[in-house]
């Protein structure tokens, strides 16, 4: 990969993460976390990665759960990966609006 531009690797990179997270599924709502659009910022550096997701409620008990299985998800997609950190933040507040439409057919909704 050295030969390659330094963004397209990054942004081959941030597709790997974006697939890694899509095998992330809310416990409660059995549909992944890229659908339902948990993931709010995705940063990689050098071989770092940085994820700011939020829950979909702050009550939620599954923080630690969540952040595991996407660092672990992570790591079997971009073994490469050296430091993976995952930030749960609350703004903004998510609200089921913001569902894909794909999300919102599993849902039932119209």
């Amino acid at each position: 990969m050295h030969n390659q531009d330094p963004g397209t690797v990054k942004q081959a990179m941030k597709a790997q993460v974006v697939s890694a997270l899509s095998t992330v599924l809310d416990p409660e709502l059995c549909l992944d976390i890229v659908e339902l659009c948990l993931v709010y910022y995705i940063d990689i550096k050098d071989h770092d990665v940085r994820v700011e997701m939020t829950m979909t409620t702050p009550a939620c008990p599954l923080n630690s759960y969540c952040s595991q299985a996407i660092e672990r998800a992570i790591r079997r997609w971009l073994p490469e990966v050296l430091h993976c950190e995952i930030e749960i933040v609350w703004q903004p507040q998510w609200d089921a609006s913001m569902m894909s439409q794909e999300a919102k057919r599993q849902m039932g909704w119209r």
